[in-house]
């Protein structure tokens, strides 16, 4: 195998046991020697990969927010109308690849990290614009001038739905997830005409 296909492969096994190793301690109190291992492979490569722990904990939110942009342009494809669209961001949201209680867990953890680290408070302000950003644009047509403060709120509101079942000791119910955001639209939207 030619020498970048393998580094890319060892640089996306290290996130993944990063991402594993967060959930299982459930903080970010783990070492490069832990995620290493549970990658297969030395601590010394992984520190040649990513420095240390804060720059694969960074890579780790990264692939996070690649993962939930790939899920939004996946739920778009087919998203008619700015109802629909605004559906479709909620979906993406709560993909099984954002919504595992792995994930969950990390993203917990990593709100928690933006609040010490600079490079992690500018990696979830792009998430919280984005997010903004194409909930507004959806918005706009059904709720005009209302649609940046309903944006915000369906933010909050996934946001929310996050943290309670991040900490409700449960496998995350993404149905249950969805249903609530898309009830709360519903009501923000009767109350914008």
């Amino acid at each position: 195998m030619p020498k970048l296909g393998m580094e890319k492969i060892r640089r996306e096994a290290l996130i993944g046991a990063a991402l594993q190793a967060i959930h299982a301690k459930g903080s970010l109190d783990v070492t490069v020697g832990q995620i290493a291992a549970r990658a297969g492979v030395s601590s010394a490569l992984a520190h040649h990969y990513f420095g240390g722990k804060e720059d694969l904990i960074l890579a780790a939110m990264r692939h996070q927010l690649v993962q939930l942009g790939q899920a939004l342009r996946q739920a778009q494809v087919n998203a008619r109308g700015p109802r629909a669209r605004i559906s479709a961001i909620i979906n993406a949201n709560f993909d099984e690849t954002q919504f595992s209680a792995e994930t969950v867990s990390c993203w917990l953890n990593f709100y928690v990290k933006a609040q010490g680290s600079a490079p992690a408070a500018r990696l979830l302000r792009i998430y919280v614009r984005r997010l903004r950003s194409n909930l507004v644009v959806s918005l706009r047509p059904l709720a005009g001038a209302r649609a940046g403060a309903i944006a915000e709120s369906i933010g909050a509101m996934i946001d929310g739905v996050y943290l309670r079942q991040g900490l409700s000791g449960q496998a995350p119910d993404r149905v249950a997830a969805i249903r609530m955001v898309e009830n709360f639209v519903e009501m923000s939207l009767r109350g914008a005409q």
